[in-house]
């Protein structure tokens, strides 16, 4: 019989935690087009997309989608494709 302790424990949820698509502020892309992205790209409401667009503007970045790696591999892919500026790593929610 053998028991998980808080290392096992700490583990297990590490790799549990999904990945995140990063958005990163530049000073390339207009807001207005940053937010049409994510509308385009995610289906994300004009106020959910308004929201993040600002959020990238005055903290530098966001959090915009979540998922599996290969999702968050092919989220990036098609922000690139738009160029705009991101990255995928794990949540740090936890």
């Amino acid at each position: 019989m053998s028991t998980m302790t808080d290392v096992d424990l700490s583990l297990d949820q590490l790799l549990d935690r999904p990945w995140v698509t990063v958005v990163w502020d530049d000073p390339v892309n207009l807001m207005t087009y940053v937010t049409y992205v994510f509308i385009k790209l995610f289906e994300f409401t004009p106020e959910h997309a308004h929201e993040l667009m600002m959020q990238v503007h005055n903290e530098g970045r966001a959090a915009v989608t979540t998922g599996s790696r290969e999702e968050m591999e092919r989220d990036v892919q098609r922000l690139h494709e738009h160029g705009l500026w991101a990255t995928l790593q794990r949540d740090d929610k936890m």
